[in-house]
């Protein structure tokens, strides 16, 4: 099954590209934290050819991943796209991954490093209301043939699919792009 993408996606890169890269991410997943300089490297070498859009894959036996995920949605939607990418990078500059590697007391304060209100971000967490959206993102990944993390869905001009099998380096990921353009 192909994703749907949609403006209401958190995504970089260029708004109307040839081709898209949806990755189903874990914010505490080891392989995730690796893979997420190569889609900046992605995005810096390729720019408006490439939309890269972030969906949530949080693993049940990482313990913070569902409330970090949560939080990242909380921050994109009080501050807009760009906090959430902020939120996003800095959680993985600075989480250790494998499970519980970023304390859920100070994502709050993460996401008013990234652009929104500390109390407003805290109070969307405390409140579940991002929960199923992201066990939404997830069902529809599994749907999609995603079965770990990173799990990246290349969609190319004609829309047609290819998995990316995990956190390869971008000297591996440039040739698959570079065939679905």
């Amino acid at each position: 099954k192909k994703p749907e993408v949609s403006n209401a996606d958190w995504n970089r890169g260029g708004k109307n590209a040839k081709v898209v890269m949806v990755e189903y991410s874990d914010f505490e997943c080891p392989f995730c934290k690796s893979f997420h300089p190569t889609m900046i490297q992605v995005i810096k070498d390729y720019g408006d050819k490439v939309k890269w859009v972030y969906r949530h894959y949080p693993l049940s036996f990482h313990a913070n991943a569902q409330k970090a995920a949560e939080a990242s949605e909380c921050v994109g939607k009080l501050a807009g796209n760009d906090a959430f990418w902020k939120f996003t990078d800095l959680y993985f500059e600075r989480t250790t991954a494998g499970g519980t590697g970023f304390a859920l007391d100070k994502l709050a304060d993460l996401g008013a490093e990234a652009g929104a209100n500390k109390a407003a971000v805290q109070s969307c967490l405390d409140s579940n209301e991002m929960a199923q959206k992201v066990k939404d993102q997830m069902a529809a990944g599994t749907a999609e043939g995603v079965t770990g993390t990173p799990g990246t869905i290349i969609i190319d001009a004609k829309g047609d699919t290819q998995l990316v099998p995990g956190a390869l380096p971008f000297e591996q990921v440039k040739p698959m792009i570079d065939k679905a353009l």
